[in-house]
């Protein structure tokens, strides 16, 4: 292979992959180092969800929308923690991403767009979000071949299996001028060109990096196995710096399989109010309640549990709500439930709440109390405000079902301007060296929260972006 490019892409997949076309299309050589043995990244498993204001799309369904309406709305939804200057970016030139791909046959899902679906975070305030029917995959079978017609016509040559491990750069001038990666046969080689582009995806598979950035055990792995947290390496190593170590966005729960992690997920409590109104009381390690069980706000419910201190909890509730509730677990019947129970680390029975707390690590008081003071209530007003209780917790025996919080995305990332260059803590930017999608952590376009379709729009669009616009060299 040639040693000298135009682009080399750390990467190949959201990002990766779109700015390889549009690089080329431009006449640019262009270098895609993967590290998995195919491309695609995070879009085999991501749900792909998009948002955009202004598309054909929407004017074909009488949807009347601006990039303005959606800065302001993810603005909201984030209480302001985005940076700026990218969900700008993001949002003026999604409605041409997602135009581009529909326009290539991309296979939406018919409702599309929506204001928001079950289990989505909060609400728009338009319609303009929407997905393929295959979630992500619908995206790659889109992309790849687009991305392979480049490769044929020679301006794009890929290779997978292939780690890049550090970046070349001349320390008086700071310039980044190639990288130096790993193949799969374990032999190095030095690759060299007039801009790099981090496309690497997160950390969130990465436990120690999660240690490290959060300060928090990586309980369960459900991101792409390679977010390994790559880019932030490189990207540090030459002057850049992460930021939103602060913040952790995490899901509500899932039930794993043992206590040694990260450890697989066993299932998932169905905890959205809207599918199965709840029965149990949420308690957290020591047995107090941390939110009102009905909060029909996934943020809401997320962001009380991650501020726990272990991000962790108990559902706790006894064997009325055992035998009349509907079922707890998702796709478990209640025979299953009942075998489970008792028999299982993550699924503790106590013949009385003192037992169930000594079986769990609770503080036997402070559940005692607890469930005394939810059950004093049905008279009057729940003490988190909860509306819908069926039953007081009475009957026993009485059970808890341990839920984690599991981290899906990185939320940190390393810092980029508004030409997505990487930048140092000053604010200079790193000379040849950009980055855009996950690398950038969830922060950059969401902030602490999830706004729908701001992770893979903005993945799309500055791939776009960077390869139609912002990526420079000689040649041109």
């Amino acid at each position: 292979m040639t040693k000298s490019w135009d682009v080399i892409v750390v990467g190949g997949g959201t990002v990766g992959m779109t700015a390889a076309i549009f690089a080329s299309r431009r006449g640019g050589r262009v270098l895609v180092l993967e590290a998995a043995s195919e491309i695609g990244g995070t879009l085999h498993i991501s749900s792909g969800r998009m948002s955009a204001a202004g598309t054909k799309l929407q004017a074909k369904k009488g949807i009347e929308d601006t990039a303005d309406e959606h800065y302001d709305d993810v603005m909201r939804i984030c209480r302001n923690t985005a940076d700026p200057a990218l969900v700008r970016l993001a949002v003026d030139h999604s409605a041409e991403t997602f135009d581009w791909l529909c326009d290539l046959g991309l296979p939406l899902v018919p409702s599309s767009p929506v204001y928001d679906h079950p289990g989505s975070h909060e609400p728009y305030l338009k319609p303009r979000y929407a997905w393929g029917v295959e979630l992500g995959r619908s995206i790659l079978r889109v992309l790849r071949p687009q991305f392979y017609a480049e490769v044929a016509t020679g301006n794009v040559a890929v290779k997978t299996r292939t780690r890049v491990h550090s970046l070349i750069q001349d320390p008086q001038i700071r310039a980044v001028s190639g990288v130096r990666a790993k193949g799969a046969d374990g032999g190095e080689s030095d690759y060299f060109g007039s801009n790099v582009l981090l496309a690497t995806g997160g950390f969130a598979a990465s436990p120690a990096m999660v240690a490290e950035i959060h300060g928090s055990p990586l309980y369960s792995i459900g991101a792409w196995p390679q977010a390994q947290g790559d880019g932030l390496r490189l990207g540090r190593a030459v002057g850049g710096y992460v930021r939103g170590g602060e913040h952790f966005h995490a899901n509500f729960g899932v039930v794993l399989e043992s206590y040694d992690y990260p450890a697989e997920t066993m299932g998932r409590a169905i905890t959205m109010p809207e599918v199965r109104p709840p029965w149990e009381i949420y308690v957290d390690s020591r047995g107090d309640r941390f939110v009102a069980e009905d909060e029909r706000s996934i943020d809401a419910r997320e962001r009380e549990l991650i501020a726990l201190p272990d991000r962790r909890y108990w559902i706790v509730f006894d064997e009325r709500a055992l035998r009349e509730a509907p079922p707890l677990m998702e796709f478990w019947s209640r025979d299953q439930m009942v075998r489970t129970l008792g028999n299982h680390v993550m699924f503790q029975k106590g013949a009385s709440l003192e037992e169930l707390a000594h079986r769990t690590g609770m503080d036997p008081a402070r559940l005692t109390a607890t469930v005394t003071a939810y059950n004093g209530a049905f008279n009057g007003e729940d003490p988190m405000g909860r509306k819908h209780r069926p039953a007081p917790i009475l009957e026993g025996p009485f059970y808890a079902v341990r839920q984690h919080s599991t981290l899906i995305v990185s939320t940190a990332g390393l810092v980029a301007d508004a030409g997505l260059r990487v930048v140092d803590k000053h604010g200079r930017p790193i000379p040849n060296l950009y980055a855009a999608g996950e690398v950038l952590g969830s922060v950059a376009t969401m902030g602490d929260a999830a706004a729908n379709g701001m992770l893979v729009t903005p993945a799309l669009t500055f791939g776009r972006l960077l390869g139609e616009k912002l990526l420079t060299w000689p040649s041109l």
